[in-house]
């Protein structure tokens, strides 16, 4: 569909995804933001549940657990969104927008790497709120790696914050519920 004809806030996204994705050409910015990607595929938020558990006793066990549940919830719900959605990923569909990594899953929203990412961070930071300036630009940073990629336009991942957003909410108020009832 040529630009002229589409609505604004699509040609805007497309424009972003564009602008973002050419920026991840430069070699450093491009291995910055794929070993960050990489890191957001798990290894990062498996790392930093083997730390609770180990390092913080009980309370990092349940901490661990509480992020583990939050993060098998968040895996559900992004794929049946994915699959209902099936929004093709920008380099697929976007003219001048090339996939610096390869995507783990063929479709494009929401932005499962930012929805785990901001889920994991809520529940964590309610667990142990120093850990914000840690968590919080890794989770920036996994989002802007998501477009910069070229594996998400931006509303993919802005869709992810609100959805990781409120799942994270709900995790936190279920384990809240649970814990007045004993």
């Amino acid at each position: 569909m040529p630009s002229s004809s589409m609505p604004r806030t699509v040609a805007f996204d497309r424009r972003v995804c564009v602008a973002a994705n050419r920026w991840g050409t430069r070699r450093a910015v491009g291995v910055f933001f794929g070993t960050v990607s990489r890191l957001g595929d798990g290894m990062f938020w498996y790392a930093l549940m083997l730390a609770l558990a180990v390092l913080e006793g009980r309370r990092g066990l349940f901490a661990a657990a509480h992020m583990a549940a939050t993060g098998i919830a968040a895996l559900q719900l992004y794929r049946l969104l994915k699959r209902y959605t099936r929004r093709p990923r920008p380099f697929r569909a976007c003219p001048g927008v090339i996939a610096h990594v390869p995507p783990l899953d063929e479709f494009s929203f929401p932005s499962g790497h930012t929805l785990q990412a901001v889920g994991f961070t809520m529940v964590a930071l309610a667990w142990y709120p120093l850990l914000a300036p840690l968590l919080l630009t890794f989770t920036t940073l996994v989002a802007a790696s998501r477009v910069i990629l070229g594996l998400h336009y931006p509303s993919d991942v802005l869709a992810a914050i609100g959805i990781g957003g409120a799942l994270g909410t709900l995790s936190l108020w279920l384990v809240h519920a649970m814990t007045m009832l004993v």
